[in-house]
This record gives C-alpha cells, sequence and structure tokens, in this order.
C-alpha cells in the first residue's frame, strides 16, 4: 500500500532550483557543489518528474485541523499556542499564524510558478506527460490561491516568477479575480490530467481533484451553479464513491480508497506525520491534545432516530448523552468509555483520577473529548512517526456541495435529496433516516450545513463554512464547553472550559489581516478594513 509514495515522497532534499541537492564531484570548483545548477537540471523528464513532485510538499496537512480550531466545533487545547490567541480574538497582524498561513501559501505559489517557467526546457518524446505535469502545477497553484482568497480576501495575484523589485510594487487584486483565476486555472488543469492513475503515482492530481477543487472554490465564492456544475462533473466521472465504512475512512487500511480525490500522503520512517501525538488523549504516551472537540460539535450529531437531541421525541437521554447517537459522533470522538489505542478506556470525567481526567495537566484535553480521526493504533509505538496520509477533498464534500449549491438555487430536485442521503445512510456503518422531500428550502438549508459539519468535522471546512454562511459572529463568542458526566452526587454536571470567553467582530474577523511583515516590504500592499 505504501510503497506508491515513493514517487510521491518527493525526495525532499530536492527543492526546486537553487535547493536542487548534488552534483558531480568532478566539475569546475566555480560550480557550487553544495546544489545542483539550474543550467544543469531542467534536461530530462525525470528532471521535470522530481520537480512537480516536490511541488506537493506545499500541500496543507495537519494545519487543516488547526482551522476548526478556530470555530465553534473545536478548540486550541494547549493555551500557549499562538493559535489560542486568534481564538480570542486577541491577535492582530503581527500573529505568527497568520503571517505562517501566508508564507506557506505563497512559497506554494512560487514552487509552481518557477516550474511552470522552467518544465518546457526539458526534452522529453511524450508531450502528453509534460502536459500532465502542467497541469498538476496548475492545479497545486489554484489550490494555494482558493485558500489565500478564503482567508485573506484580496491577495496578489502571482502567476510568474518576480525580481526583488517587482515584489516591492505588488499590489492585492480583487477577490472576484482571484476566483476568477482559481475557477479558470483549474478546468484548464483538469482537461491536462487523468481521470486516474497507476498504483506507482497514487496520490498525484487527478481531473476529478481538479473539477473537486473547482467546486469548493466555486462554493466559497457564492458562485453556486458553476459549484453545482463542476461537482456533477465529479459525479458523473463514474470513479468516485462513498467508503463503505465511516469508522475505517482515516484509518490505514482505507488509504487510497475511493472516497478520496486528494490527499497529502505521508509514509512512515522517511517522510513522516505527527498526527497521532498532536490529536490523542494525554494517556497515549503524553499525546498533546493540540485541538479538541467541543459540546458545541456533538450536540449537532442526531440521534438514531434522525432527530436533534433538542427534539423532545428524539430519544436522548441527558444521563447518557452520547448512546443512540449519529454513528459518525462515535467514529469522529473519543467519547468516554472508549478503548484506546493503548488498550485503555478514555475516562475523561474530572473526577475519574486518571491521566486524561479533565484538570489533571494541561496537556489533557480540556473538554474532555479528543479527535478520534487518523488515531490509529499502529502510531501508539511511535506516535511521532505517522504514515497516515491527510485527506484535502473527498467525495462526500462533493455531494454535498452539490446539494448546497442546488439548494441556493432553489433547484431542488431528487438528485438533492439523494446527494443528502447518500451521504447520511448509503455507508455500511452510518444509516441516519432520509430526509423526507417535503422540507422547505429553509429547512433544507439548515439540514445540508448541519451534515457538512458532522460529516466534515476536523477537516478543515467549518472556518471558511461560518464566514461564508456569514454564522461566525453567533456561534463563536461565548465560554467553550465540553463533557456532560456525573458528579460524586450523582448530580449531571458540563465541563467549561477555564479562562476561555471566545470573542469575535463582525467588523473585521471575516478576514484575516494582511501580515504586517508583508506590508512593511512591501508597502503597496492595502490592510483589509477593521486591521
Amino acid at each position: 500500500m505504501k510503497s506508491i509514495r515513493s514517487s510521491l515522497v518527493l525526495l525532499l532534499s530536492l527543492a526546486i532550483g537553487l535547493t536542487l541537492s548534488s552534483c558531480d564531484r568532478d566539475l569546475l570548483d566555480t560550480v557550487p557543489n553544495d546544489r545542483l545548477s539550474e543550467n544543469l537540471f531542467w534536461k530530462t523528464e525525470n528532471d521535470a518528474r522530481l520537480a512537480v513532485n516536490s511541488l506537493y510538499t506545499d500541500l496543507d496537512s495537519t494545519n487543516i485541523i488547526s482551522w476548526d480550531a478556530l470555530t465553534d466545533i473545536a478548540h486550541t487545547n494547549q493555551p500557549f499556542d499562538v493559535q489560542a490567541y486568534i481564538e480570542l480574538g486577541q491577535y492582530d497582524a503581527t500573529s505568527s499564524k497568520v503571517y505562517g498561513e501566508w508564507v506557506k501559501a505563497y512559497k506554494g505559489v512560487r514552487a509552481c510558478n518557477y516550474f511552470l517557467q522552467n518544465v518546457d526546457k526539458v526534452a522529453s518524446s511524450n508531450p502528453t506527460l509534460i502536459s500532465q505535469f502542467k497541469g498538476e502545477a496548475r492545479a497545486l497553484r489554484a489550490y494555494q490561491y482558493l485558500k489565500l482568497a478564503a482567508l485573506f480576501g484580496d491577495v496578489p495575484l502571482i502567476t510568474t516568477p518576480i525580481s526583488l523589485d517587482e515584489s516591492l510594487k505588488l499590489t492585492r487584486a480583487p477577490i472576484a479575480q482571484v476566483w476568477d483565476f482559481v475557477d479558470k486555472e483549474l478546468s484548464e488543469a483538469a482537461a491536462l490530467l487523468p481521470t486516474t492513475y497507476t498504483a506507482a503515482d497514487k496520490g498525484r492530481i487527478t481531473k476529478g481533484a481538479a473539477v473537486g477543487l473547482q467546486a469548493r472554490a466555486n462554493l466559497l465564492a457564492g458562485r453556486y451553479q458553476q459549484a453545482a456544475t463542476a461537482a456533477d462533473q465529479v459525479m458523473k466521472l463514474g470513479v468516485y464513491g462513498l467508503n463503505d465504512s465511516y469508522e475505517k475512512l482515516f484509518t490505514y487500511a482505507a488509504e487510497n480508497n475511493k472516497e478520496v480525490l486528494l490527499d497529502r500522503q505521508f509514509i512512515k520512517d522517511t517522510y513522516p506525520d505527527i498526527v497521532f501525538n498532536l490529536l490523542a488523549p494525554y494517556s497515549q504516551k503524553s499525546a498533546t491534545s493540540t485541538y479538541v472537540p467541543t459540546k458545541a460539535l456533538v450536540d449537532m450529531y442526531e440521534t438514531t432516530a434522525g432527530k436533534l437531541i433538542t427534539d423532545a421525541t428524539s430519544g436522548y437521554d441527558p444521563a447518557t448523552p452520547y448512546a443512540n447517537r449519529d454513528p459518525r459522533l462515535k467514529f469522529s470522538v473519543f467519547l468516554t468509555g472508549d478503548p484506546l489505542p493503548s488498550g485503555i478506556t478514555f475516562r475523561p470525567e474530572p473526577n475519574s483520577g486518571t491521566a486524561d481526567a479533565v484538570g489533571n495537566t494541561y496537556i489533557a484535553s480540556t473538554t474532555g473529548f479528543n479527535i478520534k480521526k487518523y488515531v490509529n493504533a499502529e502510531d501508539y509505538a511511535n506516535p511521532t512517526n505517522n504514515g497516515i496520509n491527510i485527506i484535502l477533498l473527498r467525495y462526500a464534500e462533493i455531494l454535498l456541495t452539490y446539494a448546497e449549491a442546488k439548494i441556493e438555487l432553489n433547484q431542488i430536485d431528487a438528485s438533492v435529496f439523494a446527494a443528502i442521503n447518500a451521504v447520511r445512510n448509503s455507508r455500511t456503518d452510518v444509516k441516519q433516516p432520509s430526509i423526507s422531500s417535503t422540507v422547505s428550502q429553509a429547512e433544507l438549508r439548515t439540514i445540508v450545513r448541519r451534515e457538512r459539519t458532522v460529516e466534515l468535522a476536523f477537516e478543515g471546512q467549518r472556518l471558511f463554512d461560518i464566514r461564508r454562511w456569514k454564522l461566525a459572529e453567533t456561534v463563536l463568542p461565548g465560554p467553550v464547553y465540553g463533557i456532560t458526566y456525573k458528579t460524586a452526587t450523582g448530580d449531571l454536571a458540563t465541563v467549561q472550559v477555564v479562562g476561555i470567553n471566545r470573542t469575535f467582530d463582525k467588523s473585521r474577523h471575516y478576514l484575516w489581516p494582511i501580515p504586517q511583515r508583508e506590508r512593511y516590504l512591501t508597502p503597496t500592499l492595502t490592510q483589509n478594513p477593521g486591521w
């Protein structure tokens, strides 16, 4: 299964251009001996392959989980994490989190621009392959701009390598222009990309991934017809579907399954991630519980009767709050009584006396919940050496994008209900009741938004969703709550995270500020309102 990764793990010592490593020791001393000269590269088809491979290292990975921890469904558990200040609304243009996301995205843009400028120098007898590589680079660049537009709004739109002088005069392109660029790039890239790859190249950008990103971008932009059309194109490719098991979706056994359109691929020992250490409960080799679920998310999961827990007929029992709930809850969140990878039982109640008890240590979850997605027993022995892929786009999102776009267009037909109900009950281990075809447009809007939240929890979409829905000002402010448990006297109590009172200023927090450091370097960059 992991042998396919060798084509994408990308020789990290090979960063394009000036950082491409190794050279012939017999070359004249005038040629640097710690890198490969640009004049010696871009010669062969393999050079092009190595260069395009390196572009994948700029894809997001576990940082997408951090985005959810800036919303109502998760919490940044470590009080000293720079992200915690964003959660509290105590940040500005000097924030290292804001700057870090900007730099990471533009690093990816720069690498793609460099590749596209130079790849035609390669002598190849296979122009179709070179065109494919260009399609990959263009799609990966569009991925970065999609994220930049969603986080910052108007941003510099740079499509070729630029000089230092040019960088000092950059201006921000209107967000509509950025969305136009992303849509066009992904459409044209898709035409250059294959629908599938052989096993050796699994993990590369496919036609479906490019069109799927196009659907996401247009949904974020509020261009619902384009979003519905792109999602429908993915659905009609006939190569994707929902994985049979939601529980197994984020495990090693399910890697590269039919639901995955795009992921960041990792390989243990060679190119690992640290997601187990990042998310698992503290009792698991002192894992850090850096981001943890909240009661707000847990309460969104319906009962098995398909009703909200606030519905008097739902069957919800406050004394056993996590019983008889949508199975996606127990597959996504560690709940009290769950077995942990080490073999012990998860007991986070404050009076449990366990390592995971709320308040035992600042590293233990302050809500009493832990994220279960991506926490696999195979990684318990070495929590910082994981090889699990991080999914960036999957078919369930495509179905929900299609449904939401059609609902917003008021083009509600059988296909909308089919898309939503497929997510709700077509897996072997998730069988929530189907949505009735008699519900109104407003009711469907509420339903599809809740489905996106519970289905895609901890997958990096909630931050962008509550921004575009203009719900952040409603769902974010206030305390953060956690588990409900029985006290020593048998009464029910709910954990409240100490010292956390989230704020959200609707006059400025719907966009991040342009990093001040960038504005010092490039005075022509304007700032977002309120910053």
